[in-house]
């Protein structure tokens, strides 16, 4: 094959175009992300009961529909979330690769069934069922220089004119106003008044339903209709009631001589907000904020441009004065990490073309590789976009190994040519036929070994799998195009180019000299290894075993923690704090920290915990958002460090700051989270105390930081006790003292409204001097049945309790919620076995540890590096031993990998840096690489034991011949990854995770690896392989140099 594309270069030349084309095509079309689609589909039920405690909404709400949950395919875990708010969050959570669509429509048809169970309110405000995944995207901060425009205007502004086109655009999962105060009618009660005019809250409800309502009349002649009629109208009547005038003049009661009773006698009337529980302030100012979440399975890149592009359309449409920042853009970070792996893709190829150049000595033969090394990146685009995957950092990982690997093909052929040329002064085009005789199996067999190494790895299941896969199939997919390239345009290339001389400068006489010297050096360590095999065994085996206890201890991980540019923070008060106090702690906080010079952004939603969960007037959370990485010299750890110092002082309330997770969508911080669930008991009380017990143990360990729950069950509450029999002696309905309380305490649905064409609720609750005082409790009347109006304080007592502000439920069991992260320097490997270790001691008979986020991931993932590593050899064993057609011979390929392993691990245990997934994929890497280098060696030293030569002979020569291009390779690939190993700005943990274990490998595949391959070809070849006569072994040896084992072709005039 390789004789006729030397002899048709310029079908060679077309054929490497067109699949330039094909990946020049394919990069245009490929979609760009942080990572592939690694995240858990999630799907989310919100339900709310205006005035229902959190124990309520998880007994009554929760439970009926956890039950339905457990049996819906996919299923990973599930968890509920209930506030005192009155709201209900269920995030039910999928294995990786289950359609989202799917699940949200079995999520539907399982709630659907537990309607029915439901109390009536919860049903009346209806229950959501939506697909979204847990990563915000961009948080677009809204405010306005016009006073007028309040909040209220703004966030009915928003979801009037912007949030619906927000929401259409393509890969937006979810478009969520942080703290909406969408329009509501609200009606404010006042208890004295009504309790003088004799009017309950269930007259007013009753009055508001009857007077505003949207009645259907009819029409007049309809059909079936009299022979003789002509026309037909329609009959309308008042409908829903507008504006708050109208409210107003709602009639309560018309009595003759006393007159007309209206709800302004009553209460006061305003067009209000739904809710107040919520306060966004942008660098201090007040504003409402637009949350963008990502769609399970959408692309970051691509959704955050287009949200971009379609909120700046939209900004013509604002009211004068009205403006917006982008104070949360999680987009940077993965565009800034990219751009740093294209840099450090062009940072390698240039250090490898250096490494070529300086050992290949001329311009022409400098050039062969690189137009060769392009054409398979290049072409791999394509078969990118063949198999569905996008350019992302694994895949631009790939590309950047693969330029070492690639190279390396073009490297073989071209030494082997340039040597005999220069040895057996051949011309070009004979040295190239005579080259691919001798080399074209060791390229086949080297692209094979690659292609089998990667390409089962991507066959694994889970987040493992998919990090592996787009990294292995890569990787798998360059190194074919290499090998077709090596085996077609490579020889072609070297026939055209290739002079049988060229001049060399004085620095490369001194160059080749010096490596004349380090070749001897080799040449003579190879000869002492082969003369002392028991000793060299037992170097072999003590490096083996310190592989083995360097993988003990060096501590796992699962992906570094990055600073990704912004930092989450929780601003914690005491229980029941009121929002305002938050407020004022976290405004003081903001404003400290607003000084900090790599700080661009603050962002604070009071009364929001993201972190956490749910809606709490004591608990804020803030925003960070940093400046460029090429404007700061600060890191995102820095920033946590601070935050935590400056909380520290406030005299109200303290500040928790963590990284955002690694991989966003797992998990709502860089540490860990988990759940200590009670499997027997559903006391709030005693999981509390179990929850203290354990969390001061997690406290005091010092590899442990920022562990903290939100677990908070002695909030201040009050307890109203109804005297039942009391209340029935009088002729009060039970249900009529709860609903009047729910009124005016509470906040009570009445009915809707129309305005501006959407559909708002009607609300009840008093005044809000009405309901400051616990003994504002008693201060409302019910009406009995003699018509007599009855304080509630007659018929009750109120009690001073402590409860719980906010409920969790993890896969239905009650749950309690911790968060933390490791020490400096501690590894979430070490991090997760040291919490189970406490878990075990701390934990009483019935409840247990439930991890979930980065941490679920990281256990799940398991076994799976070392089922990869296992595959990757015994793929290399198979395809070797098909290759060379023997069992044996494959192991002394094989045993060069501990060689590899070892340099790994070494060097990642010198900068102290983890086992983690990247390092992980490096270490499959260097399998291949280390089978490659080895591969070269057994080949030659197998062909030259088919000449006749003797075992040790053929094993000398062949280290003697194939050491110039092995270094070359090598040197080309440390070189190439010496970007990573340095790396620095958005990403660079991720970098320098997978280049530190790689360069270390590889330094001691090349190096010392190679020292010992002769020795085990030794071993393994077969020595009864028929051999020559000594004396014609010399003359065979003699004349072989000078005899060609084909046809010569005439020379080929080429010019460049």
């Amino acid at each position: 094959m390789a004789r006729f594309f030397i002899t048709r270069p310029i079908f060679a030349s077309v054929l490497s175009i067109i699949i330039v084309l094909a990946g020049l095509a394919a990069v245009l079309q490929l979609p760009i992300a942080q990572y592939p689609q690694i995240t858990p589909p999630t799907v989310l039920v919100t339900a709310t009961f205006p005035g229902a405690s959190a124990e309520t909404l998880i007994k009554t709400v929760a439970a009926p529909i956890e039950e339905k949950l457990s049996a819906i395919d996919g299923l990973l875990y599930f968890n509920s979330s209930a506030d005192s708010s009155g709201r209900l969050t269920i995030t039910i959570t999928f294995d990786i690769g289950t359609d989202v669509d799917r699940a949200t429509f079995n999520v539907s048809n399982e709630v659907n069934t537990a309607l029915a169970r439901l109390p009536d309110e919860v049903r009346r405000a209806g229950i959501v069922v939506q697909k979204r995944s847990n990563d915000l995207l961009v948080v677009f901060a809204v405010t306005s220089r016009d006073k007028n425009h309040t909040p209220l205007f703004i966030s009915n502004f928003i979801a009037n004119n912007l949030l619906d086109d927000l929401m259409r655009t393509p890969g937006v999962g979810e478009a969520r106003i942080f703290g909406a105060q969408d329009y509501s009618m609200r009606i404010w009660l006042r208890p004295d008044r009504m309790a003088q005019l004799g009017v309950t809250t269930s007259d007013i409800a009753n009055a508001i339903r009857a007077q505003n309502a949207q009645p259907a009349v009819g029409k007049v002649g309809q059909e079936p209709a009299l022979a003789d009629q002509q026309l037909v109208y329609t009959v309308t009547a008042k409908g829903r009631l507008l504006e708050p005038a109208q409210f107003e003049n709602i009639i309560l009661r018309a009595d003759g001589a006393r007159g007309v009773l209206y709800l302004k006698d009553v209460a006061r009337v305003e067009l209000g907000a739904q809710d107040y529980n919520i306060r966004t302030l942008i660098d201090g100012k007040p504003g409402v904020s637009i949350g963008i979440f990502l769609r399970t399975g959408a692309n970051a890149l691509e959704t955050a441009t287009a949200v971009k592009a379609r909120m700046n359309e939209l900004k013509q449409y604002f009211p004068a004065g009205i403006q917006y920042a982008i104070p949360y853009d999680t987009s940077e970070f993965v565009k800034a990490s990219i751009r740093e792996v294209v840099k450090t893709l062009g940072e390698a190829m240039l250090l490898v073309v250096l490494v070529v150049f300086v050992f290949l000595q001329s311009w022409r033969a400098t050039l062969i590789p690189l137009i060769a090394v392009p054409i398979s990146l290049i072409s791999t685009f394509a078969g990118l976009w063949l198999l569905g995957y996008s350019i992302n950092t694994l895949t631009l990982f790939a590309m950047v190994l693969s330029i070492g690997i690639v190279v390396d093909d073009a490297i073989v052929v071209l030494e082997n040519i340039e040597r005999l040329m220069s040895q057996e002064k051949l011309s070009p085009v004979d040295a190239a036929i005579k080259a691919m005789q001798q080399v074209s199996s060791a390229v086949v067999a080297m692209t094979l070994v690659l292609a089998s190494v990667f390409i089962p790895v991507a066959f694994l299941g889970g987040m493992a799998g998919e990090l592996y896969q787009q990294f292995a199939v890569t990787v798998a997919v360059a190194s074919v195009i290499s090998g077709v390239v090596a085996l077609t345009l490579t020889p072609t290339l070297c026939a055209m180019f290739l002079q049988s001389s060229h001049y060399h400068a004085g620095f490369f006489n001194g160059f080749n000299r010096g490596f004349e010297r380090v070749r001897e050096f080799y040449v003579g360590m190879v000869s002492i290894t082969l003369r002392y095999a028991i000793v060299s065994l037992f170097i072999f085996l003590g490096l083996s075993a310190g592989v083995f206890y360097l993988l003990k201890i060096i501590p796992g991980s699962f992906v570094p923690s990055e600073d990704q540019g912004y930092v989450i923070t929780a601003i914690v008060l005491p229980d029941s704090a009121a929002l305002a106090r938050t407020t004022r702690t976290t405004e003081a906080i903001r404003a400290e920290l607003a000084e900090d010079p790599a700080v661009a952004y603050q962002f604070a939603i009071n009364g929001l915990d993201f972190i956490g969960g749910g809606n709490k007037t004591n608990v804020s959370t803030m925003f960070v958002r940093m400046k460029d990485w090429s404007e700061r010299n600060t890191t995102a750890q820095d920033i946590v460090n601070k935050i935590s110092f400056i909380g520290a002082q406030q005299p109200d309330g303290f500040a928790i700051a963590f990284n955002p997770p690694p991989i966003r969508g797992l998990g709502s911080t860089g540490g860990f989270e988990l759940y200590v669930q009670s499997r027997t008991h559903s006391d709030t009380n005693q999981l509390t105390n179990v929850v203290n017990e354990f969390m001061g143990a997690l406290q005091k360990e010092p590899k442990l930081a920022a562990v903290n729950t939100f677990l908070r069950s002695s909030v201040p509450q009050y307890f109203i006790e109804v005297d039942e029999a009391k209340a029935i002696t009088q002729g009060v309905l039970i249900a009529d003292i709860y609903a009047t309380l729910q009124s005016t305490m509470g906040s009570f649905y009445v009915n809707d409204f129309n305005r501006a064409g959407r559909t708002y609720r009607v609300q009840l609750q008093a005044e809000a001097a009405y309901r400051m005082k616990p003994d504002d409790l008693g201060k409302v009347y019910v009406r009995s049945a003699s018509g007599l109006m009855v304080p509630v304080s007659a018929l009750s007592q109120v009690k001073h309790v402590v409860g719980a502000e906010q409920l969790e439920r993890f896969n239905g069991l009650l749950s309690a919620k911790i968060m933390g992260k490791g020490a400096a320097g501690i590894s979430s490997g070490d991090v997760i076995e040291i919490v189970e270790g406490i878990a075990r001691q701390m934990l009483p008979d019935g409840y247990q540890i439930a991890w979930t986020g980065t941490a679920f991931q990281e256990k799940r993932i398991g076994s799976a590096a070392v089922f990869a590593f296992s595959l990757a050899i015994i793929m290399v064993f198979l395809i070797l031993a098909a290759q060379f057609e023997t069992w044996a011979l494959p192991l002394a390929v094989i045993m060069a990998v501990p060689f590899a392993m070892a340099g790994a691990l070494i060097a990642v245990f010198l900068r102290e840096m983890p086992n983690d997934i990247y390092f992980q994929i490096g270490m499959v890497t260097l399998i291949g690489l280390a089978a490659k280098n080895a591969i070269l060696l057994v080949e030659f030293a197998n062909q030259k034991m088919k000449e006749g030569m003797s075992v040790r002979q053929a094993a000398i020569q062949s280290a003697q011949l194939r050491f110039r291009p092995i270094v070359m390779t090598s040197m080309a690939f440390i070189l190439g990854v010496v970007p990573l190993v340095i790396a620095t700005g958005a990403g660079s943990a991720a970098r320098q995770s997978m280049g530190t274990g790689v360069f270390g490998g590889m330094i001691m595949a090349a190096f010392v690896a190679t020292i010992f391959v002769p020795l085990f070809f030794s071993w393994f070849v077969n020595k009864r392989m028929p051999t020559l006569p000594d004396d014609q072994q010399n003359r065979t040896m003699q004349t072989h140099q000078l005899t060609l084992s084909y046809k010569p072709v005439k020379k080929l005039e080429h010019k460049l």
